[in-house]
């Protein structure tokens, strides 16, 4: 039989460098799409030369024209520090990109899968948060470029299926860590396992009371592809994470303690919007997916530092 072919659009990014890496394992043909915004060419360099690996420098803002079997449409910057330097291209690629890789779904009749976020849900009023939770989100604030991009993004995948029958798999991604993060994307891992590597202060915006949650990578990636195997009955949208819920304090603790730093910690105020609490429900990725993290947050704090002390 023909070997199956994925695109994988952000594949050149943190997540997406790694669903590649496991799409070749598992023997797929892979088309890696990326237009290196946020992506690093170094995450997918040990890829290169592997002969079922194929690379294309393109921005999903733009039609792309390519014959697969499925796509992962992870194309956008996730941290604050990049989809708020250039926010009007971030609500574009979340918008016009979904159009243009629904439209390819649509044309070659394929299941396309969408890498939504945790953040639909805003700064939430309701803990955890369940994926019939409608969110409570600023639409004109620093954030909204994200926000309401991805939000728009769910509204296009579900007209797209109800409308036109594409058969679409939507996944709402929370805070998701592990090797080959950027050291500079100003999410809180990578941020304090930095600080603490070089000795410098831990900076914690507000009291630090406010939690998330924290799941690494292998289980994420697990997760994307038992969601992509599901039927054309299964849409989602699925929360995937890992429900164990951390104050920044005790994240903070625990990287200075795992890296043997002298670091200290000092308090910022806290940026506008930043929501307070964050805590996924997964019930129906249990019962549909039958997935669960794996990983616990020490041992995948261990790997995760172990990769910033090389690259460092």
């Amino acid at each position: 039989m023909k070997k199956k072919t994925i695109l994988v659009t952000g594949g050149g990014g943190f997540i997406g460098s790694h669903l590649c890496e496991r799409l070749l394992k598992e023997n797929y043909d892979v088309i890696c799409v990326d237009n290196f915004y946020t992506g690093s060419k170094n995450n997918i360099r040990h890829l290169l030369s592997h002969p079922d690996f194929e690379l294309i420098r393109h921005d999903i803002t733009l039609p792309l024209v390519a014959e697969v079997d499925a796509i992962f449409n992870l194309a956008c910057p996730a941290s604050p520090v990049h989809y708020q330097n250039d926010p009007i291209h971030t609500t574009k690629t979340c918008v016009v990109g979904a159009i243009n890789m629904l439209g390819l779904a649509l044309r070659l009749r394929i299941p396309i899968l969408q890498s939504s976020t945790s953040e639909v849900y805003g700064d939430p009023t309701i803990h955890p948060q369940r994926e019939e939770y409608w969110g409570n989100v600023n639409c004109i604030g620093p954030r909204s470029c994200y926000d309401e991009g991805k939000r728009c993004a769910e509204t296009l995948f579900f007209d797209y299926h109800r409308q036109c029958g594409v058969d679409i798999k939507v996944v709402r991604i929370f805070n998701t860590y592990g090797p080959r993060m950027l050291p500079n994307d100003g999410r809180v891992v990578s941020n304090f396992i930095v600080q603490a590597l070089r000795g410098e202060d831990i900076t914690i915006y507000g009291d630090g009371q406010q939690t998330r949650s924290f799941c690494y990578i292998d289980d994420m990636i697990e997760a994307l592809l038992r969601m992509m195997r599901q039927g054309p009955e299964v849409h989602g949208p699925f929360n995937l994470g890992n429900p164990a819920e951390f104050t920044m304090l005790e994240l903070a603790d625990l990287i200075i303690r795992l890296t043997g730093s002298k670091s200290r910690k000092v308090f910022k105020p806290l940026p506008a919007d930043d929501p307070v609490k964050r805590r996924p429900d997964i019930s129906r990725a249990q019962q549909t997916l039958h997935w669960q993290p794996q990983i616990g947050l020490e041992e995948g704090l261990k790997k995760t530092i172990a990769y910033f002390d090389g690259v460092l």
